[in-house]
């Protein structure tokens, strides 16, 4: 795989375990890693390009026990993958979890990107390398026979690249448009640490090829393992997405002009400034808990206008399909009730404090 990165090289002592038959055996891995060529992106309009994932050892770290599970403890809805996988995003004081190869997150997986995958899909800690996500007989995933089959979990995974330091794996989320030139999908990648872009590895004539977790379930609900508990996202300056666009609705929902174009700028952080001086709190231009917590409106049947908006746009997220019409009428409601079921709330058909809060929760 290419990479736009700056030129690194490395020297990396690892640990190789091999479980058979209760013994696991250690083989020590050197390998150099140098790079200085262009990554495959699309990316939203008005982001930068971004830099490519880092360069990941082709080799399976060890655990304290001196080996790993390879399987899933129970099986995952797609959401419940997705969800797990957004974690990552603001698991570092409301930033992404940085990248490495050799280091483990607090909770357990290695912060590269199969570590990353690994935790999406609940596997044995640390997790395994790109090679072992592929192969069939770890009874982790099964390769597709096209990238048109690819749905919301599923993974895009180069672990044939000849250099095995430059493998990769990505979590693919949806397609951008119906001539499916480009996907979202999260990823662990160098330099930036947890990501959610658009890409459009697989599609051409690179390494990358699809493959689906035996474990993740056909629906949108009903996994068995849970998600981690849910937490408000923390919104600031340079922040983007759903969540941004959410918050500017809500804003505008409380009389601050603000354009609900999902990027947080200058205008955003003063308008959020503004609202926290209003309500009293802390006027630093970040939404937090604190600010997230006077900032949503209870919306039911009946409800019109900006607040309505928000709330349809994180169902959206979700996959509900809803027109954005300020109009909280019989769909948007049936979309309430069904996320509400699916994620344990009390099921009233109304957006109140903990249904925002899972709606927009990173988890």
């Amino acid at each position: 795989m290419s990479l736009r990165s700056q030129l690194t090289r490395r020297t990396r002592l690892a640990l190789m375990g091999v479980a058979a038959g209760g013994v696991a055996s250690a083989i020590a891995v050197t390998s150099i890693a140098i790079s200085d060529s262009s990554d495959p992106v699309t990316v939203a309009a008005g982001q930068e390009t971004d830099y490519g994932p880092e360069p990941e050892a082709d080799s399976a770290l060890v655990t304290q026990a001196g080996e790993f599970s390879t399987m899933a403890t129970a099986t995952l809805s797609r959401d419940t993958m997705i969800n797990r996988a957004r974690t990552w995003l603001t698991a570092d004081k409301g930033g992404p979890v940085p990248y490495s190869m050799e280091r483990n997150w607090k909770d357990g997986y290695r912060q590269d990107c199969s570590g990353f995958v690994s935790m999406a899909l609940g596997l044995g800690k640390p997790g395994l390398n790109t090679v072992g996500l592929a192969d069939s007989r770890n009874g982790v995933t099964k390769r597709l026979s096209s990238v048109s089959q690819l749905k919301k979990g599923d993974l895009l995974i180069d672990y044939s690249t000849t250099d095995g330091d430059f493998r990769h794996v990505v979590i693919f989320e949806k397609w951008v448009n119906a001539s499916h030139s480009a996907y979202w999908a999260y990823e662990q990648r160098g330099t930036y640490g947890t990501t959610h872009r658009q890409l459009r590895y697989g599609i051409g004539s690179d390494n990358y090829d699809p493959f689906r977790p035996v474990k993740l379930g056909g629906g949108g609900g009903g996994g068995q393992l849970p998600s981690p508990s849910v937490s408000w996202p923390v919104l600031k300056s340079g922040s983007r997405g759903a969540d941004v666009r959410s918050a500017q609705r809500l804003l505008a929902a409380g009389g601050h002009k603000v354009e609900a174009d999902g990027v947080f700028g200058t205008k955003t952080r003063s308008a959020v400034i503004t609202f926290q001086r209003s309500r009293s709190l802390a006027a630093d231009g970040v939404i937090g808990p604190n600010t997230w917590s006077k900032l949503i409106r209870t919306v039911r049947s009946g409800s019109t206008g900006q607040a309505v908006k928000a709330a349809q746009t994180q169902l959206n997220v979700y996959g509900y399909g809803l027109a954005l019409d300020g109009s909280y009428g019989s769909k948007t409601k049936s979309a309430v009730v069904a996320f509400q079921k699916k994620h344990h709330l009390k099921v009233d058909g109304v957006v109140g404090p903990e249904t925002w809060r899972v709606l927009l929760g990173t988890r």
